[in-house]
């Protein structure tokens, strides 16, 4: 059915049981609102691997229940919680729900918060509906662990967990992911959430930068490094950096823009991971070389594909696998 900020060690497509990413979706209408509905559509598809137009009737969502990974409702919030409401059983296997109003102001997600919803509230901000978010997590500005096994391109496997590990992010003391590389076997308790990555391959871009380094900049180093390797930017998991670079406004942006989810590394990390390249930054504030150490960190096999090159002497980049 459906398909990425991270405080360590990153958008794809896999199978709704994962619950993080919405890939097939269908806007309800009714039929007076079909123009609308193909606005959004239009908006919409290339961000989507189906997006389906259903005209409404009383038991829409029944007849369709288990087909997409999140239904948009082109209706009153209340219609969609009525006709859904008998339908729910299970919020990692149900499909998410968001209504958006005819005029395009709310895009409201009614269900399935950190399982699509969402997401596509978002997406709908680029045609001016306001992301009407009231997940805990989003509300108060952070990141739950759905995100950020997004961010990670990985999913939840014991979902109940989540319950009190977001608990845990509301207080800012969930701490950092944790990486295992195995073979091991895990004992965990019921407070603890295991991410597991959904694929195999794939490359992490390391990067740091100096401070104010622009969008630009980000982009045309990320290009430039991958152009060194055999990748491009389909074969990208997620950006890595570390803690002290998570507000960077540029890398953000140019995140966004990629659709890549940002994972930060904290200091000790990255001193686990450093790379080969020596940096000043480990003489003058004590910290490695943020862009070797976080594609190291991020990466499967913990190696590097590309070691680090400077870009305009604003951006650093290393690519990990």
């Amino acid at each position: 059915m459906s398909s990425g900020t991270d405080e360590d060690g990153g958008h794809c497509a896999t199978p709704d049981s994962d619950g993080e990413v919405a890939e097939e979706i269908a806007i309800v209408a009714f039929e007076r609102k079909m123009e609308t509905a193909e606005e959004i559509e239009a908006e919409l598809e290339d961000r989507y691997e189906t997006i389906d137009i259903v005209e409404y009737h009383g038991d829409v969502f029944e007849e369709h229940w288990g087909e997409y990974d999140c239904f948009v409702g082109l209706m009153a919030s209340g219609i969609a919680m009525r006709k859904t409401a008998h339908l729910l059983d299970d919020k990692w296997d149900d499909p998410a729900i968001c209504v958006v109003d005819e005029e395009l102001t709310w895009a409201i997600p009614i269900t399935g918060g950190h399982h699509g919803a969402n997401q596509v509230a978002q997406d709908l901000a680029t045609m001016g509906a306001v992301p009407a978010m009231t997940t805990a997590s989003e509300a108060a500005g952070k990141q739950g662990v759905e995100s950020k096994a997004k961010a990670m391109d990985a999913h939840v496997v014991n979902g109940d967990s989540t319950v009190k590990t977001n608990l845990a992010v509301l207080d800012d003391d969930l701490g950092p992911v944790a990486r295992l590389d195995g073979p091991k076997a895990v004992l965990v308790g019921d407070d603890v959430t295991v991410l597991k990555r959904n694929k195999d391959d794939g490359v992490v871009l390391g990067t740091g930068s100096v401070s104010g380094a622009s969008k630009d900049a980000f982009l045309a180093a990320w290009e430039e490094a991958l152009e060194r390797t055999d990748y491009d930017f389909e074969d990208v998991e997620f950006v890595g950096t570390a803690t002290r670079k998570e507000d960077e406004e540029g890398l953000l942006e140019a995140a966004q823009e990629l659709d890549l989810g940002v994972v930060t590394f904290d200091k000790e990390t990255l001193l686990d991971h450093e790379g080969p390249t020596p940096s000043k930054s480990k003489e003058l504030i004590g910290w490695p070389g943020v862009s070797e150490a976080s594609a190291i960190a991020g990466g499967r096999e913990g190696e590097l594909v590309l070691e680090k090159m400077s870009y305009e002497d604003e951006v650093t980049v290393a690519i990990g696998r």
